[in-house]
């Protein structure tokens, strides 16, 4: 995956998170040994790693619960059959705007639909876009 170079520490976790949970989809590897490589080799500093693992740690903790949603509001792609890359991202989002209040709900969106496009196919931000628009039409008549 490209390396992403900003200031922004809550973004780069978000990449550092994208990329470990891709790399525990496809491989063996750990997020924790995945984050310390990337820690490594990407010189990232601790405000990004701490917001890394609580995004991935988050994601891990409500797994089940995320990908019921992400099958709730794409039904037609089976979740296992997402891209990688769009499924993780999908993850992320959801995580935020559920379970992190820190979070704006506009900020994860964008956040998202952007990591789509950089890290994802031609079609990856549109449809994290609109997985996510469904999710929030919902979230917000309740």
């Amino acid at each position: 995956m490209p390396t992403v170079k900003t200031t922004d520490h809550k973004r780069r976790g978000r990449v550092a998170a994208l990329q470990c949970l891709c790399a525990g989809d496809i491989s063996a590897t750990t997020k924790d040994e995945s984050l310390s490589w990337l820690a490594e080799e990407d010189r990232l500093p601790e405000p990004v790693l701490e917001f890394a693992r609580r995004i991935m740690d988050g994601v891990a903790g409500h797994r089940l619960a995320l990908d019921e949603l992400i099958h709730q509001y794409a039904p037609a792609w089976p979740v296992s059959q997402l891209a990688t890359v769009d499924r993780n991202t999908l993850r992320i989002a959801l995580y935020e705007l559920l379970y992190n209040p820190d979070t704006p709900r506009r900020t994860a969106i964008n956040e998202a639909v952007d990591l789509a496009k950089e890290f994802g196919s031609e079609s990856s931000g549109r449809f994290v876009n609109g997985v996510l628009g469904s999710a929030m039409a919902e979230l917000d008549s309740d």
